[in-house]
């Protein structure tokens, strides 16, 4: 960045200097940015539990700031913006680490016949991960963030500094995002709140048994497309071809031979269907592939793991944050970050509505510290899209739950116990690597450390408090593990749990998954985008893989340019805002159609214009995409 480099003594200058005082921690920045944590907090929520991933909202969080206090309150503070997209991402972090585990407590209630979680327990459950999260990460800042300047990249919070700095100069990224918010909200309503037309299309592919393609043509899928790009889009259309295309004709030939009954149906391959192949079978080698890639993943950050903990630790010694002056050097007090953590391992040591005991409470202390260093790391050298929490999750669960096992602690109250642990190890990871992104941010352009870790904890609390009635809302609406809601990640987890408890797994399909994991990692391509593709339906990979080719154009264009073209670079960042946008405005109306269904409120017509129609809105949607980004004109 231009404005951001080093001093003539060598030191690193931040745009606002530490001798500079603007306004930051301010009752607007706080109210915007708790809002903002709490709308994409849901509306990650539901983005996540129906295509397992989530977005980053640090951009969209600090674009809507600069348009709300630039534009409207006409205020001007890139430290406020800053602090508000440093709130409001905290919900979406919070999200992820909840919605990738907590669901599996709502099915496995159901399956036992057993009353809902408590809304108390889901609360204590993300408060608990919230703040230690945020508790863990404070002792890692100098080690990651001042000292390995230069060094580690942090793509997500280096790009979020240059919004920032970008919006010293205008309002026109705001209202890329703001009209995609709109488009995506009003796209979302009219298919699936008023019905005009099918939200999902599919159609069996003539003279090729069992195989099928379709697609879920939904605003949400097409902006992560977008924003994940060509190639981890091809990679999750490779995974759902191999299993469409592949596994599940393979299968319902074989069904055609006889009446063959394989676990875990209990009916015959011919009557199941390519839906009930996939059902049955398909989701238990996506699961397996899936668990290898988390798994494979973080043994490959070993050597990044063991660096960071030595170097934090030798901070941590020294006394993080001690009695400077510096206002850009300041930090939470240690004495705060000591007690904090304390009180919250004593807490879900004693209270019941933790289900973790004693034992629970000192593996997530241990696991906990330990994967907020791991998260902060890797976040930090290949950004928080490559963060492999759902491996260090397994690996927690699996470790836990032997544990448990061992000590008697096992049934259906061991494996609550069991899942307690991972969700909260899994939101502590989550929001450490969210953490350590917005420090980046504010530590390029000079903002106050301990009132962005403060931020963060406010904003972890409030969608703490939000996440509970989401989750609710939406397993009441819906349920998890329906194909409106398949809950990838969290059905995986219970999965596991089930595995090492029960040993209730079909486990030569697991280990069918574990097998392609192997060869994928042996052709050299990315494990964990190829097995989600597998993992789950067709008919979201391919919506995914339309976002991606749009970004592919410009991607294709800029590279040609040999990346040095402003042009190009601005019509994607353009798009980006706009998928943002889309994103959000399909969950936040996803949330609202969710509040009908809970009411009992219809606003469905009696007009249905079929697959042909909804074909056709899908490809006005796809070109308003292309004219925010391919044919965007320069202002």
């Amino acid at each position: 960045m231009a404005n951001l480099s080093k001093g003539g003594n060598g030191e690193f200058k931040p745009f606002i200097s530490a001798d500079k005082v603007l306004p930051e921690f301010t009752g607007t920045s706080i109210f915007l940015g708790i809002l903002l944590a709490v709308v994409f907090g849901a509306a990650n929520a539901y983005l996540g539990l129906k295509v397992g991933m989530t977005i980053s909202a640090s951009i969209p969080a600090a674009v809507i700031s600069m348009g709300l206090i630039r534009g409207v309150l006409k205020k001007e503070s890139i430290l406020e913006n800053n602090m508000v997209q440093t709130i409001g991402s905290a919900g979406e972090s919070l999200a992820a680490g909840a919605i990738f585990t907590l669901p599996a407590l709502f099915i496995w209630t159901k399956e036992w016949n057993m009353g809902a979680p408590n809304l108390l327990t889901i609360t204590a459950i993300a408060l608990c991960g919230g703040i230690l999260g945020v508790l863990f990460m404070v002792p890692l800042r100098k080690a990651l963030i001042v000292k390995e300047h230069g060094v580690l990249p942090y793509p997500e919070g280096t790009a979020c500094a240059e919004v920032l700095l970008a919006g010293e100069e205008g309002g026109e990224k705001a209202k890329a995002c703001f009209t995609g918010l709109g488009v995506g909200a009003a796209y979302k309503f009219i298919a699936d709140g008023m019905k005009l037309f099918p939200s999902e299309i599919e159609t069996a592919i003539p003279g090729y048994k069992g195989a099928a393609i379709g697609g879920d043509v939904l605003p949400a899928l097409l902006g992560v497309g977008f924003i994940i790009g060509p190639r981890i889009s091809a990679y999750m259309l490779a995974g759902a071809v191999l299993g469409w295309f592949g596994l599940i004709p393979l299968i319902a030939n074989i069904g055609e031979m006889g009446d063959i009954i394989m676990y875990p149906a209990s009916v015959p391959i011919r009557e199941l269907g390519y839906w009930g192949i996939w059902n049955y079978y398909i989701r238990y080698v996506g699961a397996g592939a899936v668990a290898f890639g988390g798994i494979f993943s973080l043994i490959k950050s070993l050597p990044l793991i063991v660096q960071t903990f030595k170097e934090a630790m030798k901070d941590y010694s020294s006394g993080v944050g001690g009695s400077t002056s510096v206002r850009t050097d300041k930090d939470m007090p240690m004495k705060i970050v000591l007690i904090g953590s304390l009180a919250v391992v004593l807490a879900m040591m004693m209270l019941p509505i933790i289900p973790v005991g004693f034992g629970g409470a000192l593996l997530i202390a241990i696991f906990g510290f330990f994967f907020a260093t791991v998260s902060s790391r890797i976040v930090g050298l290949v950004g928080s899209s490559s963060n492999p929490v759902s491996g260090m999750t397994i690996a927690t669960l699996i470790i836990t739950a032997i544990a448990f096992k061992a000590t008697g602690n096992d049934g259906h109250a061991g494996m609550i116990a069991t899942l307690t642990v991972g969700a909260i190890i899994c939101i502590i990871a989550a929001m450490a690597g969210d953490t350590s992104q917005d420090l980046k941010t504010g530590f390029l352009v000079g903002a106050t450390p301990y009132k962005q870790q403060y931020g963060e904890m406010l904003g972890a609390v409030a969608s703490a408090f939000a996440i509970g009635f989401v989750l609710v809302l939406l397993n009441n609406a819906w349920g998890f593990g329906s194909s409106e809601l398949p809950a990838p990640q969290a059905t995986l987890m219970r999965l596991v749990i089930e595995g090492v408890m029960g040993g209730s797994l079909p486990w030569a399909l697991v280990f069918t998954g574990v097998g392609i994991g192997v060869a994928v990692e042996l052709l050299g391509l990315p494990v964990l985008p190829i097995a989600i593709g597998l993992y789950l339906p067709i008919h979201l990979s391919t919506p995914i893989m339309v976002g991606g080719v749009i970004r592919g154009i410009l991607d294709k264009k800029l590279e040609k340019a040999e990346g040095e073209n402003a042009s190009i670079k601005s019509k994607i960042e353009s798009g980006i805002l706009y998928a943002s946008g889309l994103i959000a405005g399909e969950g936040l109306v996803g949330i609202l159609l969710a509040v009908f269904a809970v009411i009992g409120l219809k606003v469905a017509m009696n007009i249905n214009l079929g697959q042909i129609g909804a074909l056709i809105f899908f490809t006005l949607l796809t070109l308003s995409l292309v004219k925010f980004s391919v044919w965007r004109k320069d202002s």
